[in-house]
C-alpha cells in the first residue's frame, strides 16, 4: 500500500493534507490561476484560495505561500489584504506584484503611484544572485503595475531592479520572504517558470509527488472510504470530464456505480451509439441509456430565443435524469446516497476568486441544479484537477487517445449551433455539416493542432444554382478556434483548399445547404459558439 493510500486510510482525505501544497492567496488578478498552473507543471500541488482566507481555519499547514497580483492599490480603502497570521506560519513567502507591494505595506515599507506606469516587458538587472534566482541570469520579465514600492521595508534587502522599478525583487535578509514586482507565471517572462521552480522546490522544499498515477490511488482509496456501501448515479455526456469521472467511480466501487446518458436528441452525429460503446464494451462502465429526444425537441419546438433553449434543455434534462435515478434508486432498494458531478478545478477557482463568479454571460448546462429536488450527497472526484491533469488522467486509466483529445461539446448540444427554431430537419442538416467538417480536420491532421471546431447552421437563405437551377437554401458558418485557457481565442488560418474541400462536400452532401461561410472572429469581441 502506498503512503497516500494510507494517508486516507488514517483519514486524511483532502489533497491538499496528503501532498505538500503551495498556498495561493488570490487577490484578484487575471494571472492568479496561472501561478496554480505552473507550480503543478513541475509536480507540485498548489491550491488557490481567496486573499480573505483566515489562516486558523486551515486543516492544513502549505509548504509556502504566495501573493498573487491584483486591479488594487494597497493603500486604497477598499484594498484587499491578506490575513497577518500568514507571517507567523514559518513558512516561505513570495509576493508577486500587488503581492510584494502587499508585503512592503504590510512589513512597514511604502508604495505609491508610480510617475511612469509600466505595462508590457521590462529587461530584469540580477543584482544579487540569491538563490530564488539560482541558474538565472538578467532576463526578460513582465509588468503590470501602476503602483510601486518606493521604500523597502526593515532588514530587506534589493536582489534585483529595472529601469523604472529600482526594487524589482526584495528578500528579507534572514527570512524566506520574497518580493518580485514582475509577474513569472506568464509565459512573457522567460524564465519565470525556473524562478517559481526554485521557489517551491528549492526555498519550500515541497515534494514533486504530485502526479495522475498517484492522484488515481488517492483517489480511488477516498471514495471507496467514502462510499462503503450504497450506489452511486451520475450523468454522463460522452465528453473527457465525464467520462474520466465515471471512469473513477466504476473503478473505486464497480456495479455500484450508475451512469446514465441522456440523449436529448440535439447530440452529433452517431454520438449515443459511440459512446454506448466507449462507456460499456471499452471501458466496463454500468450505463444506463435513455432516449428523451422526442421529449427535448418538443419542448423546442417554436423556441429562437437561445437563453431560453439552455433552460429548456437543463431543466428538462433536470426532469429526465430525476425519474431515470428514481428508478435505479428502487431497483436498489433506496440504496442511492451521492450524486457524481464532473467538476473541474477552474470552475472551483471561478467561484472562490476574490472578485467573485464573472458576469454571466450564457447560462451554463450543470446537474447541480439536482441536489436541492434530489437530497443527495455530492461527490467531485475532478474538482482539483485543471483540463490537462484530467486529460493526462484518463490516458493513464487507459481512456481512447481519441476520447480523451476531444474537442469540447456545449451541454445544449446542436440546439445553440442551430441559430432559430430547433426542429428534427435543422438537426439533421447541423449534424451531417459538423460530421463533414470534422471529418475533413481530422483527415487533414489537424484535429489536435485545433482547441474547438464546428458547424452553425444559420436562419437565412441565400439563392445558388445547382445542375443549372436555382436554389433558395441555408447557410453554413464554420468555426475552428485556437486557444489555451477558452477565455480568449484566436480563429485557426486554414489553408483556401482546405475550405474549398470541406464547402464542396458540404454544399453537395448536405441537402438544403447552399452556401458555406467560415468565421474569422476572435474572442473577444465573439464568444466561442455562437449561442
Amino acid at each position: 500500500m502506498s503512503d497516500f493510500v494510507e494517508a486516507v486510510d488514517r483519514g486524511v482525505t483532502e489533497v491538499s493534507r496528503i501532498f505538500d501544497t503551495i498556498l495561493v492567496l488570490d487577490f484578484g488578478s487575471q494571472y492568479s490561476h496561472l501561478i496554480t498552473r505552473r507550480l503543478r507543471e513541475f509536480n507540485v500541488y498548489a491550491e488557490m484560495l481567496p486573499c480573505t482566507q483566515k489562516i486558523s481555519d486551515l486543516t492544513w499547514k502549505p509548504k509556502g505561500i504566495i501573493l498573487s497580483g491584483s486591479p488594487y492599490s494597497v493603500y486604497a480603502p477598499d484594498a484587499p489584504h491578506a490575513d497577518p497570521a500568514i507571517f507567523d506560519l514559518g513558512v516561505p513567502i513570495l509576493g508577486i506584484c500587488y503581492g510584494l507591494q502587499e508585503l512592503g505595506w504590510r512589513l512597514g515599507g511604502t508604495v505609491s503611484g508610480s510617475d511612469k506606469r509600466e505595462y508590457g516587458y521590462a529587461k530584469l538587472e540580477v543584482v544579487d544572485h540569491h538563490f530564488l534566482f539560482d541558474g538565472m541570469d538578467d532576463f526578460q520579465v513582465w509588468m503590470s503595475h501602476g503602483d510601486k514600492l518606493s521604500a523597502i521595508p526593515e532588514n530587506f534587502k534589493v536582489i534585483a531592479t529595472t529601469s523604472n522599478a529600482p526594487f524589482a525583487a526584495i528578500t528579507h535578509v534572514s527570512k524566506p520572504i520574497f518580493g518580485i514586482q514582475f509577474h513569472p507565471e506568464v509565459t512573457h517572462t522567460k524564465q519565470g517558470k525556473v524562478l517559481l521552480h526554485n521557489f517551491a522546490i528549492n526555498v519550500c522544499h515541497s515534494s514533486q509527488n504530485w502526479t495522475m498515477q498517484n492522484f488515481i490511488e488517492t483517489e480511488i482509496a477516498r471514495i471507496r472510504k467514502l462510499v462503503p456501501t450504497g450506489d452511486v448515479i451520475g450523468a454522463v455526456s460522452g465528453g473527457v470530464d465525464s467520462t474520466v469521472a465515471a471512469k473513477l467511480l466504476s473503478e473505486a466501487i464497480g456495479e455500484r456505480f450508475h451512469a446514465i446518458y441522456v440523449d436529448n436528441g440535439v447530440m452529433r452525429l452517431n454520438e449515443t451509439q459511440q459512446v454506448y460503446e466507449t462507456l460499456t464494451k471499452g471501458l466496463g462502465i454500468n450505463l444506463t441509456i435513455v432516449d428523451a429526444s422526442e421529449v427535448f425537441l418538443g419542448k423546442l419546438k417554436g423556441v429562437t430565443d437561445p437563453e431560453k433553449k439552455r433552460k429548456i434543455i437543463g431543466n428538462t434534462f433536470i426532469e429526465i435524469f430525476e425519474e431515470e435515478s428514481a428508478k435505479l434508486d428502487k431497483q436498489s432498494g433506496g440504496q442511492i446516497e451521492y450524486l457524481l458531478q464532473g467538476t473541474l478545478y477552474p470552475d472551483v477557482i471561478e467561484s472562490i476568486s476574490f472578485k467573485g463568479p464573472s458576469q454571466t454571460i450564457k447560462t451554463h448546462h450543470n446537474v447541480g441544479g439536482l441536489l436541492e429536488n434530489m437530497k443527495l450527497k455530492l461527490i467531485e472526484p475532478l474538482r482539483e484537477l485543471f483540463k490537462d491533469e484530467v486529460r493526462a488522467l484518463g490516458t493513464l486509466m487507459g481512456i481512447p487517445d481519441e476520447l480523451v483529445w476531444r474537442h469540447p461539446f456545449p451541454g445544449p448540444g446542436i440546439a445553440i449551433r442551430i441559430l432559430g427554431e430547433v426542429t428534427p430537419s435543422q438537426v439533421e442538416i447541423a449534424r451531417k455539416a459538423d460530421y463533414i467538417f470534422i471529418e475533413e480536420i481530422r483527415k487533414h491532421g489537424l484535429y489536435n493542432k485545433i482547441s474547438q471546431a464546428f458547424a452553425c447552421l444559420l436562419p437565412v437563405k441565400s439563392v445558388g444554382v445547382m445542375g443549372d437551377q436555382r436554389t433558395y437554401e441555408q447557410v453554413i458558418a464554420l468555426r475552428a478556434i485556437e486557444t489555451q485557457d477558452f477565455m480568449t481565442a484566436d480563429w485557426y488560418p486554414f489553408e483556401v483548399e482546405f475550405l474549398k474541400v470541406v464547402s464542396r462536400r458540404i454544399v453537395n452532401e448536405v441537402a438544403g445547404v447552399a452556401r458555406v461561410v467560415y468565421d474569422v472572429t476572435s474572442k473577444p469581441p465573439a464568444t466561442v459558439e455562437w449561442e
